[in-house]
């Protein structure tokens, strides 16, 4: 059985090289991998592929890169003469003509509970939120958008420590492994698993920017430091301190009253042990690594050693 790999980012890296270490015990060939056109990185702008691709291009795989699924990338792919498609972060929607192309059909691992937190970032959603569970989920490739039936999924329960890259990265480990259970099977009947229609009311996640990570003070210290794990890395939280951004990077959250007098996002305390205390509307943010604009990620006993002055400061 012959299928075609779909994804860009590292986590569907992780898939792929899971899925690629494994297709003689499954019963499957990876003919190609579809993955978004190099974009300009760096200082220099120099082009770059995206991790998928660079892992493809690493094992020899042939690799396409187009910027529309037009016909010449459909006659691409049908020369190929794949079975199955494989889809995970790839960032294009699949039409019709694409879709038939696969006698197969194809699956898509979305890492969520569907039909909730359909879209693009189901992840941050979940962290944000303080769910405590999601999902990996395998759907089959429909017309719109995370509306397949569901052929495979695992629960994944949250404990609170997870940001917003390792519980991607772990959906994928996960994810890929659920993949091979099915290719395995689908190799074996000739067909893929029938799967089941989703049930239930359903929500849907849009593209995060960096707008979304500016703290509200105002906020439980609880709420606030699930925002900062959900959005590390991308696209990241941030506050203003003396008109600079400054970038909160990790943090804990106390509900203690002690200073609650003061008003949402001072600077109360500098506790060696425990962090740098920020009063918020409801409890202590204890921030435990942050970074000044044009300096490096600091942990907060070293950022104190030169910011002596920052207890008392009110950040916007």
């Amino acid at each position: 059985m012959k299928i075609i790999y779909a994804g860009s980012p590292d986590a569907s890296k992780i898939t792929l090289e899971i899925l690629y270490n494994n297709q003689a015990e499954y019963g499957f060939e990876i003919v190609g991998v579809l993955s978004n056109p190099d974009s300009a990185k760096g200082r220099h702008k120099e082009l770059t592929p995206t991790p998928v691709a660079a892992f493809a291009m690493e094992k020899g795989l042939p690799v396409l890169k187009p910027e529309h699924l037009d016909a010449v990338a459909r006659e691409e792919v049908q020369a190929l003469n794949p079975d199955l498609l494989v889809s995970f972060a790839y960032g294009h929607i699949f039409g019709p003509k694409f879709l038939g192309i696969f006698p197969m059909g194809g699956i898509n691992l979305h890492p969520s509970l569907l039909p909730k937190y359909r879209g693009c970032t189901p992840v941050p959603a979940a962290i944000k939120n303080r769910d405590k569970q999601t999902a990996a989920t395998v759907q089959t490739l429909a017309l719109k958008m995370d509306e397949g039936d569901i052929v495979a999924q695992q629960i994944i329960d949250l404990d609170g420590t997870e940001t917003g890259e390792s519980l991607l990265n772990n959906s994928a480990e996960i994810g890929a492994r659920l993949i091979l259970e099915l290719l395995k099977d689908a190799s074996e009947n000739g067909k893929l698993k029938q799967g089941v229609s989703q049930t239930g009311e359903s929500s849907y996640t849009n593209t995060l920017t960096k707008d979304d990570g500016r703290i509200d003070w105002t906020l439980s210290a609880a709420e606030i430091e699930a925002q900062i794990r959900a959005y590390n890395p991308n696209p990241g939280c941030w506050t203003m301190e003396n008109q600079l951004p400054l970038k909160i990077i990790a943090a804990s959250f106390i509900d203690d009253n002690k200073y609650s007098k003061e008003k949402p996002g001072t600077v109360v305390e500098f506790n060696k042990g425990q962090g740098i205390f920020i009063q918020t509307g409801k409890g202590i943010l204890a921030v435990l690594e942050l970074q000044r604009q044009g300096k490096k990620n600091m942990k907060y006993k070293d950022f104190m050693n030169g910011a002596r002055d920052f207890v008392g400061t009110i950040l916007e």
